[in-house]
């Protein structure tokens, strides 16, 4: 269905950010089409989101978040796993011309959305488990967050969703022990 995948020429940095941003937004009981829909678009990608694509894809975003919410690289590892045992083998796509040449581990060109999300984040997030040997992600350590976040940096594993998020616990702990 969508005209980008896990790898079409966009780098694992784009598709993280993309499925923490979909597993975000889907994490809100009141997320509509459209706002997934929105959300898609700011990640280049232009499929319409029915009612049913949402039901699908929230179950698809919490068995993503399982895999963020693992505190081991074996549970994280054995969570990717599940994700790809229900993902299709490899092929190349190019979407008959439309794209760069790509992988896909979806059935097929117009696989269902939920499909693609969940094969497309289980590919990248093992790439990123094999790279790093550490959990893929978390969730943000600020206190009332819950915000996933997928680690591409290098360093240290990080602990919040984003820059404001870490200020926030810092100037808490600096005030709890001030």
């Amino acid at each position: 269905m969508p005209t980008s995948t896990a790898l079409t020429g966009r780098s694992v940095r784009a598709v993280a950010a993309r499925t923490a941003d979909l597993v975000n937004a889907l994490a809100a009981p009141d997320t509509d089409p459209a706002r997934v829909e929105e959300v898609l678009r700011a990640h280049g990608e232009d499929d319409p989101v029915t009612g049913r694509d949402l039901a699908a894809l929230r179950e698809a975003a919490a068995r993503i978040r399982r895999v963020l919410e693992a505190g081991t690289t074996a549970a994280a590892a054995a969570r990717v796993n599940a994700l790809l045992a229900a993902a299709h083998p490899p092929r190349l796509t190019d979407h008959g011309g439309a794209s760069h040449w790509h992988v896909h581990t979806d059935s097929r060109d117009d696989a269902p959305l939920a499909e693609w999300f969940a094969a497309s984040a289980g590919l990248m997030l093992a790439l990123l488990l094999t790279d790093r040997q550490r959990p893929p992600g978390g969730v943000c350590g600020t206190e009332g967050c819950g915000r996933v976040f997928i680690d591409t940096g290098s360093g240290s594993a990080r602990r919040f969703c984003s820059k404001r998020c870490a200020t926030r616990s810092r100037v808490r702990a600096h005030r709890a022990r001030a």
